[in-house]
């Protein structure tokens, strides 16, 4: 026998929660039930909800915004006015974070870089290796890790950090790494590894603008210095 949300305690039921304690402590099916409202005699709301997210589970929740009107109404218990509310709160979604996108860091220097990372990776014990993607304003698109080395060394190869360039249609990347000692002097390994990459963002036509290295509160650009041609 299906649950109803009418069953359940007060401070379990999906609207009654988000009211409490707000919507970020809400499941991806509890935020559906508040958008749907009511269930059907048969299934309960978060019952819909779940089927609703089960379709595209191999996908992700994103996977909704690429879903027809017609397609979610086909759900059982949807129907065109449940998946006209739901598709408008994703489309809204999305111009919410395209518009917050139109305002993301501008990189303008070293100094803009090191705050950007700073405070992803200065406490980290390990050495991790990053790359920040640029569009072609310097904006910041992403800064995903290349790789988790140990206290004292990464292990990095150009392929990873140009693959992560081209799926983000990057048109600048800055190097960015850390030195848990939190001494940001450059080794000489650095130096190397970032001539190897200026080389190859060269022939790729993606430049390496920088390397940053991070220490504990300061940093070492290696443009600034000249340990490095860019």
């Amino acid at each position: 026998m299906t649950m109803m949300v009418r069953d359940l305690p007060q401070e379990d039921r999906p609207r009654e929660k988000l009211l409490t304690h707000g919507a970020a402590v809400l499941s991806d099916a509890e935020l559906l039930a508040v958008l749907l409202r009511t269930g059907t005699t048969a299934r309960s709301v978060l019952d819909i909800a779940e089927a609703v997210l089960a379709k595209y589970r191999d996908k992700g929740l994103t996977a909704i915004v690429h879903m027809a009107p017609r397609e979610m109404a086909d759900i059982g218990g949807i129907g065109p006015a449940k998946a006209a509310t739901i598709l408008a709160a994703v489309e809204l979604g999305r111009r919410i974070a395209s518009r917050a996108a139109a305002k993301q860091t501008v990189i303008g220097g070293p100094e803009d870089a090191a705050a950007y990372a700073m405070p992803v990776f200065r406490f980290e014990l390990k050495e991790h290796f990053a790359v920040m993607l640029l569009d072609v304003r310097n904006h910041v698109i992403a800064m995903p890790v290349i790789s988790v080395g140990s206290l004292t060394a990464s292990v990095v190869h150009p392929r990873e950090v140009f693959r992560a360039a081209i799926r983000q249609s990057a048109a600048f990347l800055i190097l960015i790494h850390n030195h848990p000692s939190g001494d940001p002097t450059p080794s000489a390994e650095d130096a190397a590894l970032t001539r190897r990459l200026v080389k190859v963002g060269k022939l790729m036509e993606i430049p390496v603008l920088d390397h940053i290295i991070l220490g504990d509160g300061c940093f070492r650009s290696l443009k600034e210095t000249g340990e490095v041609v860019f």
